[in-house]
């Protein structure tokens, strides 16, 4: 994985040029890539401190002994996250603040 570089209270940047969340569902960073580029790609909004990611952000992870499939899905707008019905952690279906880095 790439280092980290505080961009903001709330993004960091990585070397590979992608920007970095935390997410307190998951309890991990969340990388969006924007831009031109290979892969999957965001438009971001360009502010850091309330940032804007569109469309929605999917993440599917194996996690546990058995390495069961989590999902965290969301919308980053503003500074908040929505997390939608479909996440398989504890905050699906409430909207946050975006937390600190480094603070989950």
């Amino acid at each position: 994985m790439s280092a980290f570089v505080p961009l903001s209270r709330v993004l960091a940047g990585g070397s590979d040029e992608g920007l970095f969340f935390e997410c307190p569902g998951c309890d991990m960073p969340h990388r969006i890539q924007h831009g031109a580029g290979d892969g999957p790609r965001w438009v971001w909004n360009g502010n850091a401190e309330k940032p804007t990611f569109t469309p929605s952000i999917l993440v599917r992870y194996p996690w546990g002994p058995e390495q069961a499939e989590q999902v965290c899905h969301s919308f980053v707008t503003d500074g908040r996250i929505q997390f939608l019905s479909d996440c398989t952690h504890a905050l699906a279906g409430q909207t946050v603040e975006l937390p600190d880095w480094d603070s989950v």
